[in-house]
């Protein structure tokens, strides 16, 4: 959700902005394959009861919905998601990270697919015009592991939390998933405080590739 707004926030802005997207899981510890589902794992985390969990995750869903975005709760199928964030380093090397962070994050909140399984996480990157074999190779292996790592130690060292969390030239942060307003609103202050003032006025020699031009007195 957080993603799509600041995708709607950039298109608002005459200004190239470049997105980098960083690796980082919110339990390391949770096993690939669960038997709970997302309300009642949400139950036991916040000592909360089912229907208050699916009261939360409803608004949630209704804020999703806002910008075009279909989350399916009811049937979604947590997991550890240590691999497909594998597979996202590895789509980037081909250049593909956007497009396979993308077909990731669908698979997972609207399509109910285990994105902790190899098998389906092959299958979507092929989707996405990654090499299958290659894909599924990588995945039986602890190939970019280490890759992966650097990321989560690099958002522990910036004190993330939580997702999402947005930081903009290795300065300014945003967290959470911020009405696309609040994104727009940054993003211009940013590129304004780094645009050029010239302080001082016309009256000095200005050199260029032609020579020099001194100003008339």
């Amino acid at each position: 959700m957080g993603k799509r707004r600041l995708e709607d926030a950039i298109k608002q802005i005459d200004h190239p902005i470049e997105v980098t997207y960083k690796c980082f899981e919110l339990d390391p510890s949770m096993e690939r394959d669960i038997k709970e589902n997302m309300y009642e794992k949400l139950a036991q985390k916040y000592g909360m009861s089912i229907a208050q969990a699916k009261a939360n995750t409803q608004n949630m869903v209704q804020m999703a919905k806002e910008v075009g975005l279909d989350y399916q709760m009811d049937t979604l199928i947590l997991t550890n998601t240590f691999d497909a964030h594998r597979l996202t380093m590895f789509a980037k090397r081909q250049g593909l990270m956007k497009e396979m962070t993308e077909r990731i994050l669908r698979a997972y909140f609207t399509e109910s697919k285990h994105i902790g399984n190899h098998e389906t996480l092959t299958d979507l990157a092929a989707e996405v015009g990654l090499n299958r074999e290659a894909a599924e190779k990588m995945l039986a292996s602890d190939e970019m592991a280490d890759e992966v790592r650097a990321d989560e130690q690099t958002a522990q060292q910036y004190g993330v939390t939580g997702v999402p969390f947005f930081l903009i030239n290795k300065k300014y942060a945003l967290t959470g998933a911020q009405p696309t307003e609040v994104f727009v609103q940054a993003l211009k202050k940013i590129i304004a405080e780094d645009e050029i003032t010239v302080l001082n006025s016309q009256d000095g020699v200005i050199c260029d590739g032609n020579g020099c031009e001194i100003p008339k007195k």
